[in-house]
Order: structure tokens, then sequence, then C-alpha cells
């Protein structure tokens, strides 16, 4: 099971990171708070001091097409923040 699946990178987070040193990732949907702390100081070499962890459930979608109505849902995933220890940082665009 891969616990973290992408980092969350947008303009909301990207000031909460310059702001709080936090960062946003998708996870596993049954991954635990301690799973994602040790996958996150694995897989960028940090030490995490807290993370907190949040659920989003899929949204019922629906639009009107040339071809007729058609209804659809949104994936649910799961949002880890990870705040990390002071002097600690993770530059997602070291390895582009």
């Amino acid at each position: 099971m891969e616990i973290i699946l992408k980092p969350v990178i947008t303009e909301k987070m990207t000031g909460i990171s310059e702001k709080f040193n936090r960062f946003g990732f998708i996870v596993h949907k049954k991954a635990n708070k301690l799973q994602i702390k040790k996958a996150v100081k694995e897989l960028y070499g940090v030490e995490v001091e807290t993370v907190n962890t949040m659920n989003y459930s899929g949204k019922r979608k629906s639009r009107n097409t040339k071809t007729g109505f058609v209804t659809g849902k949104t994936n649910s995933y799961k949002k880890a923040i990870v705040t990390l220890a002071e002097g600690e940082t993770i530059d997602f665009y070291s390895n582009i």
C-alpha cells in the first residue's frame, strides 16, 4: 500500500507552507497519522512534528449535454497536512 499518493500544490497551500511550514499531501484512505509521518520522513528525509488529516467525500455532479443528462460522482479522498520541525523544508520542484 502506497501511503503518499501526491503532494497538494495550490496557491493556498503554498501560502500556508511559507507562513506555517506546513505541507499538504493526498494520502491513502486507510493510512493513519503514524504511517503518514513515517512515509514523509522516509520519502523526503525531514523531521515531522504533527500530522492533521481530513476525509473528503465524493460529490454528485450532473450536466446537460447534447446527448442527454449525464450524472456522475467525484472521487472521495483523504488529505494530510504535515507540520515540519523548525528549519526543515520540502522542495517539490527540485527534481523536475
